[in-house]
């Protein structure tokens, strides 16, 4: 018990690790989202500003009282947007050691983004005047920053973000309403338009936080799918999948009551030697598809492909109480469909299966870095057996007597075929036949 305990603590570390690397990767990736926004959003202020100088410099002369002004805000342009290549080499650079950013960074970054605006603004005030400068475009320009801030997939980062805006503007807005003397009545209209700067960041933080829950709880599955995929195998089929992942497997041994079943194709190692590589492929992958598709249906897993034939599971991993008919139901499919199959093409396949029920040892086996989900025991070993007696008795099914006791009626037309001699066993065993 304490083995198990602490296999499934393991598989919870690994499985918590895999999903904060991969929302880290994908924080990262809307971070990049942001700068780039930001950067294209520099670069339109520079063309804005060109193009004002251009078209109307006269402009020029009313804003800033002549172009020193406007230089100055070209720099500021052009050191922000520098700064944000900075910030998006680094944000790739972490993405690439898949290593987050450090909070405090964060935090000093819009920090500095944020109060871009404002700086411009108080080189505005000393060339336009505090009342027009204040009821200006710029203030405005907070607003790109909160929104954008959405993407950093953070809720007190964007609250920060929109708190930095708010006090920046509001500071500004009552140093200079005071000391030019504009009256009372702007101090409130200063006041509400930071508070709603502020509410905007934590709308932006909460919009930011519901994104990042989807996005945790997206990759949350697509790491268990992943997880289920690589431990069964990718021809697992969906539904078993999500079964999988609702129910959960166990992480060490696990004793199980199981039908297994081992199929294999008579006779294809002559047929290819006649035929290209690609025939050989196209022909089995095409007897595959049909023989796996019939294992779903009846719900069995094909548990390992042993080059021109499969091991396949009846109740593990996901348990059963019908194993054994399960499988009998799947192996008389599998012969009707190869008789249809047969009868449609040039290159006709006869398949030899052969079924056992009893308990084996089923869990996750390999290293720490790869594991499999297998299956143990001697009921494995005696499945592997019987199928090999096809070859003796020429015949295309054959099962135990456990599963033929596991049948009851359902197994009347079995044929006994009396004890027979099996490799590696001392004692005779009783071996049946169907049809």
């Amino acid at each position: 018990m304490a083995s198990l305990t602490s296999g499934k603590a393991r598989q919870k570390a690994v499985l918590s690790e895999e999903f904060e690397r991969e929302l880290t990767r994908e924080v990262l990736r809307t971070e990049l989202l942001r700068v780039r926004a930001l950067i294209t959003t520099g670069c339109v202020m520079i063309v804005m500003l060109t193009a004002t100088f251009v078209i109307d410099p006269a402009i020029v002369n009313r804003v800033w009282h002549g172009t020193e002004g406007m230089v100055r805000e070209y720099m500021l342009v052009a050191g922000f947007l520098l700064f944000e290549v900075w910030v998006h080499s680094q944000i790739r650079r972490n993405l690439r050691l898949d290593r987050d950013l450090p909070v405090i960074r964060r935090y000093i970054g819009a920090t500095i983004e944020t109060s871009l605006p404002t700086i411009i603004l108080i080189l505005q005030i000393h060339s336009m005047g505090a009342s027009q400068a204040l009821g200006f475009v710029l203030p405005l320009v907070y607003f790109i920053f909160v929104i954008l801030s959405t993407l950093r997939l953070d809720f007190w980062l964007s609250t920060f973000t929109g708190f930095v805006a708010a006090a920046e503007l509001l500071t500004i807005a009552l140093y200079y309403n005071a000391a030019s003397d504009t009256g009372e009545p702007l101090i409130y209209f200063h006041t509400v338009r930071s508070l709603i700067i502020l509410v905007c960041g934590v709308l932006a933080g909460s919009v930011g936080a519901q994104l990042r829950r989807q996005f945790a709880a997206s990759i949350a599955a697509a790491t268990a799918r992943d997880r289920v995929t690589n431990l069964f195998g990718q021809h697992v089929s969906p539904q078993v999948v999500e079964r999988l992942m609702a129910e959960g497997t166990s992480a060490a041994g696990d004793l199980r009551r199981v039908a297994v079943m081992f199929v294999d194709f008579r006779g294809f190692t002559a047929g290819a030697q006649s035929r290209t590589p690609q025939q050989v492929v196209d022909r089995l992958d095409g007897a595959f598809a049909v023989l796996v598709d019939i294992l779903d249906r009846h719900g069995g897993i094909v548990n390992k492909f042993l080059g021109d034939g499969f091991l396949a599971l009846f109740g593990a991993p996901l348990e059963a109480s019908d194993a054994a008919h399960r499988a009998v139901a799947a192996g008389r499919d599998m012969l009707t469909a190869m008789d249809r199959i047969n009868a449609k093409t040039s290159w006709p396949l006869r398949i030899g299966i052969g079924i056992h029920f009893g308990e084996v040892v089923a869990g996750n086996i390999g290293s720490p870095r790869r594991k499999e989900y297998t299956v143990i025991g001697d009921t494995v070993n005696f499945a592997s057996r019987l199928e090999a007696l096809n070859k003796e008795f020429g015949s295309q099914l054959l099962i135990s007597a456990s599963v033929r006791e596991a049948l009851g009626e359902d197994g009347k037309d079995a044929v006994a075929l009396g004890e027979v001699e099996v490799r590696g066993y001392e004692q005779k065993v009783p071996v049946f036949q169907l049809g």
